[in-house]
């Protein structure tokens, strides 16, 4: 129970990253929040009917864009301006950083300047859940948010984006807190 409460309030709280540094904190929670809100609201293209939870996240998930963007450029202003962050930065940070901002600002775009047809991306996105395959509409911002998000999820596995899985391995979180009353040695190696 005291690791699945850890792991918990890792996974909801971010609570070590709270304790180290609260700025980085903020936005890095304001992001994955966002990010939450937005994927939740893209599933109503992936289902019919939408249900209630779906339709009650439609307001939230069309803010959750801008708050997205907003902690994302607070994520990348704090590696340009901090030495010691911009020190240890690689170039594919920044290029990380970029390409989801990118994915943000052209959904938002989509929703706010260039309207897409929706109707016809949901007919597509229902076509590859139902292997019922329907023509993809040919609205080039369309056609630049989903190829940014096919290169984040071609990079997502070889990049530091792979921390999601990491908080799962990591002995701190996922070893009973009993060291008080049981001895923790390392087996012999045989």
């Amino acid at each position: 129970s005291g690791v699945v409460l850890r792991l918990g309030r890792e996974v909801v709280l971010f609570e070590s990253l709270f304790k180290s540094n609260k700025w980085l904190w903020i936005f890095g929670w304001a992001f994955h929040a966002a990010l939450l809100l937005a994927l939740l609201r893209h599933g109503r293209y992936f289902v019919e009917p939408v249900g209630f939870l779906l339709t009650r996240l439609q307001p939230f998930g069309e803010y959750a864009g801008f708050a997205m963007v907003l902690a994302l450029l607070g994520l990348l202003a704090r590696r340009l301006v901090l030495a010691r962050v911009r020190f240890i930065s690689a170039p594919s940070d920044y290029l990380m950083l970029l390409l989801i901002i990118a994915i943000g600002v052209s959904g938002l775009f989509m929703r706010y300047v260039a309207r897409t047809d929706i109707v016809a991306l949901k007919a597509f996105t229902l076509g590859l859940v139902r292997f019922d395959w329907q023509p993809l509409p040919a609205d080039p911002v369309l056609l630049v948010h989903l190829f940014l998000v096919a290169l984040l999820m071609a990079v997502l596995p070889f990049s530091k984006l792979l921390h999601i899985p990491g908080l799962f391995f990591s002995p701190s979180r996922n070893q009973a807190d009993d060291a008080r009353e049981r001895r923790h040695a390392p087996e012999a190696v045989r």
